[in-house]
């Protein structure tokens, strides 16, 4: 299962990785869940079993789609019984990702602090808004919706306009170059 922040979303999803033993990563497994096109991919350290002829992990650590990696911890796997995976611990695997969501925030474009004061605020009264008149709070996200395409707009003309690399932007915003210019692209294509 995925990891994602609400605030860096798949930029920086998380999940517990396998490790060979080489310390290489092995390539995605596609698993089949039925006939057809039920199937998907995935680079989680269970998969990695040695079942089907895929490789066997050594090793399991936090992996993050930006490409970030925590700490190697081994796989005894004498230790999962009858391959139930859920014998394995992984739990420090979080722990450590949200570290580097952490971080990740740590280096972005900071907000003032009576910004970020007054954002928490709405956040609480809009909450509390929605359980005592929720027909209030749909007006008021209404309202914030259009507040947000207008300032949007203008803060991407004004990012367009200073040159802002791809780059320089998603570090900013903590997210890699290709979502951060497709969060740009769409508030200069916002209409309010």
């Amino acid at each position: 299962m995925a990891w994602k922040s609400e605030e860096f979303g798949e930029s920086h999803e998380g999940i517990v990785g396998a490790v060979l033993a080489d310390g290489s990563e092995p390539k995605p497994v596609y698993l089949d869940v039925g006939s057809g096109s039920c199937g998907f991919e995935t680079r989680e350290w269970w998969a990695y079993s040695g079942w089907l002829g895929r490789p066997k992990a050594d090793a399991w650590r936090a992996s993050c789609a930006c490409g970030w990696r925590g700490d190697s911890h081994p796989i005894d796997w004498s230790q999962v019984e009858d391959h139930d995976l859920d014998d394995l611990d992984t739990s420090d695997a979080y722990d450590d990702w949200w570290e580097h969501i952490l971080a990740v925030e740590r280096r972005t474009v900071p907000l003032p602090e009576e910004l970020s004061d007054l954002m928490e605020q709405l956040e609480e009264r809009l909450d509390a808004l929605a359980e005592t008149a929720p027909v209030a709070a749909l007006k008021a996200v209404a309202m914030l919706e259009r507040m947000a395409a207008r300032v949007g707009k203008e803060a991407a003309y004004g990012a367009q306009a200073d040159d802002v690399s791809e780059e320089a932007l998603g570090k900013a915003l903590g997210l890699s170059a290709n979502k951060a210019r497709s969060r740009l692209d769409r508030y200069l294509r916002t209409y309010y």
